[in-house]
């Protein structure tokens, strides 16, 4: 499979939700496979909240495998011998698009806490000017998990004629107080970094990293499913040799300890809030008085809404809204719930039902 990589630039002033506007931006953007000559052939994937362009492959650079890896490639779920597949960095993140690292032209130092807040409605307006920089009219389907499910929705209501199908994925229309709370608690453990400085901690040549590190531990916790985390550790003792500190005594303390801290090494504070934040303000049927089914309404594309039963960050109840609005709705849209050996972070992974019923819905064109 052939992946590229690049950075691209755009012009245009892009007006954000918040009232904001970025004069110009930049975008890293992953492709793999080839744009037939009709251009009909494009899938555009859509990455959770601390996802990357990096989305199938092996990137030479950091040996790391691509987060959707099981399910694009050639010969796979989304076969990139037949698909021409886009992944991008979101605005915001911290993986090569403009972002809170990024220089601010105002100030020549990194926007820090200056850069606006973003909405997944301005991240899809800035995808639709990837796919007319790529000469795409029309996506053959747009999908994602979590906070990138929330994209493919939000694509087939605010692009209707651009995107024939929608992978919603281990999504919900709108996330519960709980998670907006929990959300709220990782930020504010970011926050009370001493490194932290309001957020300008860039020009302070540091960085929040142990924050940032309780933080994703936390978030950690709600990806994973109870019966996972007690096959996968139960109670078991770490071995002394392979301990991350001398105060851990279990397995599972040995694995977060080590998560968190991975992830402190290659994401920014600034963007974790602000990915959260956009997570947190999604409700499409927000401007519909809050009627989701009236919000639904202008959708030409076919839905395929899948849960999975370990998943209790996003349980199948939030898919099942979305289904039974998309009914009411007069949409051709299917519900499918699979069972999940990794709560959340499920739909992550290849499973024979969810993976045939994915290709299924993909390659049926009646």
């Amino acid at each position: 499979m052939k992946v590229r990589s690049e950075k691209i630039t755009f012009d245009e002033t892009l007006s954000l939700q918040c009232g904001k506007s970025l004069p110009g931006f930049e975008l890293m953007v992953e492709t793999y496979g080839e744009l037939n000559a009709q251009k009909n052939n494009a899938i555009l994937v859509c990455h959770a909240f601390s996802g990357s362009h990096h989305a199938a492959g092996l990137d030479e650079g950091s040996g790391k495998t691509g987060w959707w890896d099981q399910m694009i490639g050639a010969g796979k779920t989304v076969d990139t011998d037949k698909y021409f597949v886009v992944s991008l960095n979101n605005l915001g993140g911290c993986h090569g698009s403009s972002g809170p690292a990024s220089i601010n032209a105002e100030t020549n130092d990194p926007y820090g806490a200056l850069f606006p807040e973003v909405t997944v409605l301005d991240w899809v307006k800035s995808q639709k000017l990837l796919a007319e920089k790529l000469g795409i009219d029309c996506w053959e389907m747009v999908a994602g998990g979590s906070l990138g499910g929330m994209q493919a929705l939000q694509w087939a209501i605010t692009y209707p004629e651009a995107i024939k199908k929608a992978g919603v994925i281990a999504a919900s229309a709108k996330i519960t107080t709980q998670n907006i709370a929990l959300n709220e608690v990782a930020r504010e453990i970011i926050r009370k970094d001493e490194n932290f400085h309001d957020g300008n901690y860039l020009v302070q040549n540091t960085s929040p990293k142990q924050g940032l590190k309780e933080a994703r531990m936390l978030g950690h916790i709600t990806y994973l499913s109870e019966s996972s985390m007690g096959k996968r550790f139960g109670r078991n003792l770490q071995e002394p040799e392979t301990k991350v500190d001398s105060s851990i005594n279990y397995e599972v303390e040995n694995y977060l300890q080590y998560k968190g801290e991975q992830f402190a090494d290659s994401f920014d504070a600034n963007s974790y809030i602000l990915m959260t934040k956009a997570m947190d303000s999604f409700d499409p049927a927000e401007t519909c008085g809050g009627d989701l089914v009236e919000s639904l309404k202008g959708i030409q594309a076919k839905l395929l809404i899948t849960s999975f039963d370990s998943d209790w960050l996003f349980p199948k109840e939030h898919g099942l809204e979305i289904q039974v609005a998309a009914m009411k709705a007069g949409l051709k849209s299917s519900y499918l719930e699979c069972a999940g050996e990794h709560g959340h972070d499920s739909f992550l992974f290849h499973q024979e039902h969810y993976a045939r019923s994915f290709k299924n819905f993909l390659e049926n064109n009646e």
